[in-house]
C-alpha cells in the first residue's frame, strides 16, 4: 500500500494505483470525461488535471501513478485554472445545440461547463462539422459534431464487448469516431456506448426525441429476459415505458446491460397487447368481461376434471413469469389433482434433472475462476453480460474450454471440441475418461470406453491444472435429447477436478420456477396429446415450445386451451379458446430468482394497460372459483412468502443430481443434423415485439440457416443464397450464411423464429439442398 496526501487528507491505495483512484476512495470528485473505472486509461481529455507538489505543471489524475508521500491538490488555483483551460479548448468546436440535444439534462459536458466554462469564448473561427453516420437501428450518430474524442466507446468495444466496431480516423480537428468502411454496430452490448458517451454524440435511436430526462419517472427494475437478473432503471412518462438504462450492481451486472435488456421495452407498447378478456365462439373471437371469462374457464376446468380425470389438465408457463405467478399456477393445477405443470419448455430429457438449474456460485465469483469448461452454450447471445465477465477474466488468465458445435464466436480465447450435437456425449465422455485416468478413479457406469482424442486430453489437462474451476452447462446442453447423460458426466468432471457445477438456463425465472415446484411431468408429457385442458402462461406455441409441429397437434386435440397472456398472436389465437389479459413485469409486483439464487422483487413502473390484470390476481380469483383452498391472498407479498419461505437458499445449496448412470453413448448421425439456438431476440413475447431489436443483424440471423465451410463449398453457395432445409416431412427455404467454425455435419436453424416454427424438433437429422 502507498500513502499519499490529497487535499490535506491522508489516503492509502494499492501500489500502481492512479491519483484518480485515491480521489475516488476519499470521495473527492475530480472532473473528467475519458476516465471510466471499467475501461483502460486513455488520458486524452485532460480534464482531470491536478496539481502535484514539485511537479512543474498540472498532471492528469487518471494517468499519474501514486508514490509514497505524494501531495496532490485537486482544487488549488493552479489545478482549477488548468481545468478551465481544458474546458475552453473542448468547447471550441462543440456545437451550441443544447436546447435540442437528447443528452440535455444528463450531459457530463454540460454539467462541467457550468462549473469550469467561461461566459464567453475567444474562438471566432467557424466550428467544424462531422457528417452523420448510420450504424444500425439502436445507436444514433446523427450529431457526431458533438464528439469530444474521449474514446470511451472505442475502448468499450475492444475491452468489454470484445470486438472493435468503432475507431478514430484522421488527426487534429479532422479526427472523428466512425465504423469500419460504413459497417454497422452489431454487438449485443452496443447500447452501453450510449450510457458511456459523456456528450450527446451517441444517443438511443428508439428513444430519440421521445422525452426530456427531467420529465421521466424512474423505477428500479430487473430484466427478466435472461437468468442473470440484470438491474435496470425503467423510465416512464404518461404511463408508458420510454427508456431502460443500466443500474449499477457490481455483484450481478456491474454497470452494463445487454441490448436485449435495454431495448426490449418497445415490446411493452406493442399493438399486440391484449387489454380485454377474449373468448372464441364459433371460430370468432369476442371481447367479454372478466367475470364471464373467469366463469367460463372455471366451468371448463371443472367439467374436464370430472369427465376425463385430473391428469387431463395441464399447464405450461414461460420462465419470464414471476415467482408469484408460477407459484399460484402450480398450486392451482396441483389443487385440481394434476402434476402436469412445466416451465422447462425446451428441456425434453428431464431424467435426473437438477432440482434447480442454478449457477452453483455467486455471479461475481466467475471473475475469479482460473479454469472453465462450457458445454453446449451460445454464450455471447444467451448470456451477454456473463460472456463479458468471462472475457474480462480471460484477460487475467482464465483458460476457457468449450464443447459445442463451434459456430458461435465468443470473442474469447478458447480451446475445446467442435462437434455436431449427437457427438457431444462422446466428446464429454472422452474428457471424463481422461480425468478418470489421471485421478485413478472409475467413470460413471454406462460410460463407453472410447479412445481419448488430443482435444479431449487438453480439456481435461486444463481443468486438472486449475485451482478454482467451473463446469457450466449451457442452454443447448440443457435442451439436448441426452441432457441427463451430459449432466451426469459434467457432475463427475466437476467433482474430480474440484470444480463448481453450474447451469446457464434460458428465462429470467428458471431457478424460481424450480424452487416453487412449477416443474413436474415434463413438456413432452404435457404435449403428448392426452391433455384435455391446457393452460398457457406467457407462451406463444410456435415460438416457445421445442417442437412447433407437435405443439400444434397436441393443443388442437385439447378440448380447451386457456391463455394467460399480455399479447395476442396468430398461432396463439389459432389454438386458444380464451385469452385472459395479464400484465407484463413492468405493471405489477414481480419477483425473479436469478441463476445465483438471488430473489429480486420489483414494483410496477406503470399502471396496467386497459383492463389487463396482474397474473397472480387472476390465478387467485380462479382458484377461488374452482373451490380450491389456500387462495385467499390480499397482497403479492403473502404469495411470495408462501412460495419461497425462508430456506430457499438452503434448498439450492443442498440439491443433488439424482442419478449417476449414463444411459449409453449416442451414436453420431451419419448425415446432417440440426443445431438450434434460441435466437437472442426471439426468447420471449416482449423481446419479439421490440421493433428496433428485430431490425438488428442478430435478429435477421435468426431467419438464416448457418452452414459450415465444407457444406457451403460443396453446395457451391455464396452468402445469401437460398437453400432448402428438410426435417422429416417439413421443409423451409432460407438464405444461407457461412459460419466458418461450425461443425461440418451440423446446420444451425434458430428456434423461436418464423423459420424455426416451420420445422420440428430442435435437434435431429435434416437434409439441405440448394433451392
Amino acid at each position: 500500500m502507498v500513502e499519499i496526501e490529497l487535499d490535506g487528507k491522508a489516503v492509502e491505495v494499492p501500489q500502481g494505483s492512479m491519483v484518480m483512484h485515491a480521489a475516488n476512495k476519499l470521495g473527492t470528485y475530480v472532473p473528467h470525461f475519458c476516465y471510466h473505472k471499467k475501461l483502460s486509461i486513455a488520458a486524452n481529455c485532460r480534464m482531470c488535471l491536478v496539481e502535484v507538489e514539485k511537479a512543474p505543471k498540472p498532471l492528469p489524475a487518471c494517468a499519474t501513478p501514486v508514490t509514497q508521500g505524494m501531495k496532490v491538490f485537486t482544487h488549488s488555483a493552479k489545478a482549477v485554472e488548468a481545468q478551465r483551460s481544458v474546458m475552453e479548448f473542448l468547447l471550441i468546436n462543440h456545437p451550441l445545440d443544447c436546447p435540442i440535444c437528447d443528452q440535455g439534462g444528463e450531459c457530463q459536458l454540460q454539467d462541467l461547463a457550468v462549473g469550469y466554462g467561461k461566459s464567453n469564448s475567444r474562438y471566432e473561427e467557424e466550428k467544424r462539422v462531422v457528417f452523420h453516420k448510420n450504424v444500425g437501428p439502436l445507436i444514433s450518430m446523427q450529431e457526431m459534431t458533438r464528439c469530444i474524442h474521449c474514446t470511451r466507446c472505442v475502448r468499450f468495444g475492444q475491452e468489454v464487448a470484445g470486438v472493435m466496431e468503432l475507431g478514430m480516423i484522421n488527426r487534429g480537428e479532422h479526427s472523428e469516431i466512425t465504423t469500419f468502411v460504413g459497417q454497422t454496430v452489431d454487438s449485443e452490448l452496443s447500447g452501453n456506448m450510449i450510457d458511456l458517451c459523456p456528450v450527446g454524440a451517441l444517443t438511443s435511436k428508439p428513444f430519440r426525441y421521445g422525452a426530456r430526462t427531467w420529465e421521466l419517472g424512474r423505477k428500479r427494475s430487473v430484466s427478466p429476459h435472461d437468468s442473470l437478473g440484470a438491474n435496470t432503471t425503467v423510465q416512464t412518462k404518461s404511463n408508458k415505458v420510454l427508456r431502460v438504462v443500466a443500474l449499477e450492481n457490481e455483484a450481478i451486472n456491474e454497470c452494463w446491460i445487454s441490448d436485449r435488456d435495454r431495448f426490449a421495452y418497445e415490446g411493452l407498447n406493442s399493438a399486440d397487447r391484449v387489454t380485454t378478456p377474449m373468448v372464441k365462439q364459433g371460430g370468432q373471437w369476442l371481447e367479454t368481461d372478466w367475470q364471464s371469462a373467469l366463469d367460463y374457464v372455471a366451468h371448463s376446468l371443472k367439467t374436464i376434471a370430472s369427465e376425463s380425470g385430473a391428469q387431463s389438465i395441464a399447464a405450461l408457463a414461460h420462465p419470464i413469469s414471476s415467482t408469484e405467478e408460477l407459484h399460484l399456477l402450480q398450486k392451482l393445477v396441483r389443487g385440481l389433482g394434476s402434476n402436469q405443470v412445466e416451465t422447462r419448455l425446451r428441456q425434453t430429457d428431464i431424467n435426473g434433472a437438477a432440482p434447480a438449474p442454478w449457477l452453483g456460485m455467486p455471479i461475481a465469483k466467475l471473475s475469479e475462476i482460473d479454469r472453465a469448461l462450457v458445454i453446449g452454450s451460445f454464450l455471447r447471445k444467451d448470456q451477454p453480460i456473463i460472456a463479458a465477465r468471462i472475457r474480462t477474466a480471460a484477460k487475467r488468465g482464465l483458460q476457457v474450454s468449450r464443447i459445442d458445435a463451434g459456430g458461435d464466436d465468443w470473442l474469447i480465447p478458447a480451446t475445446g471440441i467442435a462437434a455436431a450435437p449427437s457427438a457431444w456425449l462422446n466428446a464429454l465422455s472422452e474428457v471424463a475418461l481422461a480425468i478418470a485416468q489421471a485421478k485413478s478413479v472409475s467413470v460413471p457406469s454406462g460410460t463407453f470406453n472410447l479412445p481419448i482424442s488430443a482435444q479431449a486430453q487438453q480439456v481435461a489437462d486444463n481443468l486438472l491444472s486449475g485451482a478454482n474451476a467451473a463446469v457450466l452447462l449451457g442452454s443447448a446442453a440443457i435442451a439436448h435429447p441426452h441432457a441427463s447423460d451430459l449432466q451426469v458426466l459434467a457432475q463427475f468432471i466437476a467433482r474430480q477436478t474440484g470444480a463448481t457445477l453450474g447451469y446457464l438456463p434460458v428465462g429470467g425465472n428458471a431457478v424460481g420456477a424450480s424452487l416453487v415446484n412449477a416443474n413436474g411431468a415434463g413438456v413432452d408429457s404435457v404435449l403428448s396429446g392426452d391433455r384435455r385442458a391446457v393452460i398457457l402462461m406467457n407462451i406463444e406455441p410456435d415460438s416457445d415450445l421445442p417442437n412447433p409441429e407437435q405443439s400444434r397437434v397436441a393443443l388442437a386435440n385439447a378440448n380447451t386451451v386457456i391463455a394467460l397472456s399480455a399479447y395476442k398472436s396468430a398461432d396463439l389465437m389459432e389454438v386458444a379458446d380464451v385469452i385472459l389479459p395479464i400484465t407484463p413485469f413492468t405493471e405489477t409486483v414481480s419477483t425473479f430468482v436469478n441463476f445465483e439464487g438471488r430473489a429480486q422483487t420489483i414494483q410496477p413502473a406503470v399502471k396496467p394497460l386497459g383492463d389487463s390484470r396482474p397474473g397472480w390476481k387472476v390465478l387467485r380469483v380462479l382458484g377461488g372459483l374452482l373451490g380450491l383452498e389456500g387462495f385467499l391472498y390480499n397482497m403479492p407479498e403473502e404469495v411470495l412468502a408462501e412460495a419461497l419461505g425462508d430456506n430457499y437458499c438452503t434448498r439450492l445449496n443442498n440439491q443433488a443430481i439424482t442419478t449417476n448412470v449414463v444411459n449409453g453413448n449416442l451414436a453420431p448421425f451419419n448425415g446432417l443434423e440440426r443445431l438450434s439456438d434460441v435466437n437472442i431476440y426471439a426468447g420471449d413475447q416482449i423481446v419479439r415485439r421490440s421493433s428496433a431489436l428485430q431490425l438488428t443483424r442478430d435478429a435477421k440471423r435468426g431467419n438464416e440457416v448457418g452452414l459450415g465451410q465444407k457444406l457451403f463449398t460443396e453446395l457451391g453457395l455464396k452468402e445469401g443464397d437460398v437453400v432448402r432445409v428438410t426435417q422429416g416431412n417439413l421443409t423451409v427455404d432460407l438464405p444461407a450464411t457461412l459460419e466458418v467454425n461450425l461443425a461440418s455435419s451440423a446446420i444451425r436453424v434458430s428456434a423461436g423464429t418464423s423459420a424455426g416454427a416451420k420445422l420440428g424438433s430442435m435437434f435431429g437429422p435434416v437434409t439441405v439442398s440448394k433451392a
